[in-house]
């Protein structure tokens, strides 16, 4: 936005400097003349000293002598404090004002794409020191944030690609063999590759902009029981567990918490469908739900491989896919944690992954509690 051009700071301080030592000066001749001068008479009658006929009398200046003496060496001292306040104001305003060019030179930086930049202001604690430190902080917060989404996007190009690619190879083996007497299987098995191929990219895309949605926060709040969530996610995927040869298992409390109830549905079915599809032949999924004094928890294990502690550290990064998948299942979009994670953060809540003891994993999730009616 355009401003029309004004005082610095500096010179705003500097005249405010040399605007209180003018003040302090003036006040201070005004208590000598106040104070002083007005009890000096302004005549006054020198005796003649006796046995001195003739001779003048002792000179004793009137107040007018005086106020002829004091006028020009006041005006000469305010001068000075005038000229000592406007260098000595100027010179303390840089002084107090270099963080502040420290901080502006930074935001430009920042400004123009440069988030590595750091301020690291010296000093002890004070207003200037805490703004620098806050901004330093702010600058590492999006420097994150942002080689995240980079990440994120070349990711996201990528796992596009894959499907558009091959759903391009397969149009031009259909387009190659227009004309000829193509048996019927061959078509279909080419249709039904091309729905497949659509399926998951119209999938990456949903999950895509779900992800989104949780990160931004754009969503309503009311009263959800996490139990009812985990009982309705359990039915749905109830069929593909049997097909899989999974046994599911629901337990626990009520569990308050306000939120989406469509976001945390589609957390609670995403942990629900990554235990089935990460899990043994023939295994279990355990679904707990109930409270502790944090807030509602939602806890979800399956049987499985052994993981490796720093194997579980990278699950909730985006296309971070298991390794365990069997030919029935699809591969998926690898945005099944990611998309927990965010909601769990969107609504203030927590995310943990543990290895279980035996082999699987455990994921527990804590919201904030509903508030009390």
């Amino acid at each position: 936005m355009d401003r029309a051009p004004g005082l610095s700071v500096r010179l705003k301080l500097t005249l405010s400097y040399a605007g209180f030592l003018m003040v302090a000066g003036a006040l201070l001749l005004a208590v000598v003349w106040v104070f002083l001068l007005r009890y000096v008479p302004e005549v006054i009658v020198s005796p003649v000293p006796s046995g001195s006929p003739g001779t003048p009398g002792l000179f004793i200046p009137s107040r007018s002598d005086l106020q002829r003496a004091f006028a020009p060496r006041a005006a000469t001292v305010l001068a000075f404090l005038l000229l000592f306040g406007l260098l000595g104001g100027w010179v303390l305003a840089g002084r107090m004002l270099a963080p502040l060019t420290r901080i502006t030179d930074a935001t430009r930086r920042a400004a123009d794409g440069s988030l590595a930049h750091r301020i690291r202001l010296e000093g002890r604690d004070d207003e200037f020191r805490r703004l620098a430190d806050s901004f330093d902080a702010m600058l590492a917060q999006l420097e994150a944030h942002v080689a995240e989404q980079q990440r994120f996007a070349a990711n996201a190009s990528h796992e596009l690609r894959t499907p558009l690619a091959i759903t391009q190879a397969l149009l031009d083996v259909a387009r190659g063999d227009t004309g000829r007497d193509t048996p019927r299987s061959d078509t279909a098995e080419l249709v039904e590759r091309l729905h497949v191929v659509n399926a998951r990219a119209i999938e990456l895309t949903e999950a895509l902009l779900l992800l989104s949605r949780a990160d931004q926060g754009s969503f309503g709040r009311e009263e959800v029981d996490l139990s009812l969530l985990a009982e309705e996610a359990t039915e749905t995927l109830l069929p593909f567990a049997e097909e899989r040869g999974v046994t599911v298992a629901t337990t626990g409390d009520a569990a308050p918490t306000t939120g989406s109830p469509a976001l945390l549905l589609q957390m609670t079915t995403n942990l629900v469908d990554n235990a089935i599809v990460h899990n043994a032949e023939r295994g279990t999924v355990d679904v707990r739900t109930g409270t502790r004094p944090g807030g509602a928890v939602l806890t979800v294990e399956n049987t499985g491989a052994v993981l490796a502690p720093q194997v579980v550290a990278t699950l909730v990064e985006p296309f971070q896919r298991g390794a365990e998948r069997t030919r029935t299942h699809h591969a998926g979009a690898g945005l099944g944690l990611a998309i927990v994670a965010s909601i769990a953060r969107a609504h203030g809540g927590t995310l943990t992954l543990a290895p279980r003891e035996g082999g699987g994993l455990r994921v527990v999730v804590e919201l904030p509690p509903a508030p009390p009616r």
